[in-house]
């Protein structure tokens, strides 16, 4: 798929990748060993602040899933200089902000593997993991964690 077949793709999807976020403290926004790129862990834009099953609904953390997976493209992004670089998503996992009563975790976090297949097609599909967390960084609804393959 080439650069500008992905970039068609965000257009017909109506996707504007943001600027890519800097770190949260001291970390790297990403980190390629062996053409495995590791993305830090990414919340969705605009820093909202709350719990599904409290304070969100379900729909709504798919919606912020999506967003998380919108910053982790547009590192992708940054990082490799064209998105056509990504040879297939790897792993993403996603670290839901939840009540101890949630348990759609799985339901939230398909926001971000439905935004990677959309994107990425066939090579989109990936294996994951979603856990409940009793707390996350300022509070965001979800942080997502990702691997992708490259090219080096």
């Amino acid at each position: 798929m080439s650069e500008s077949t992905i970039s068609k793709r965000l257009e017909a999807l109506g996707i504007v990748l943001p600027t890519a976020s800097e770190p949260a403290a001291k970390y790297a926004n990403f980190v390629n060993v062996n053409g495995l790129l590791f993305v830090s862990g990414k919340g969705p834009s605009g820093g909202p602040k709350g719990k599904l099953g409290k304070d969100f609904t379900t729909e709504e953390g798919y919606e912020f899933a999506r967003q998380a997976g919108l910053e982790v493209l547009a590192v992708l992004q940054d990082a490799l200089g064209s998105l056509d670089k990504v040879k297939r998503v790897v792993k993403i996992q996603g670290f839901v902000n939840a009540t101890a009563e949630f348990e759609e975790h799985h339901k939230v976090l398909n926001g971000c593997s439905d935004l990677m297949m959309d994107v990425f097609g066939e090579k989109g599909s990936h294996a994951r993991s979603v856990l409940g967390a009793v707390s996350v960084r300022n509070n965001l609804p979800i942080i997502v964690d990702s691997i992708f393959e490259v090219e080096e």
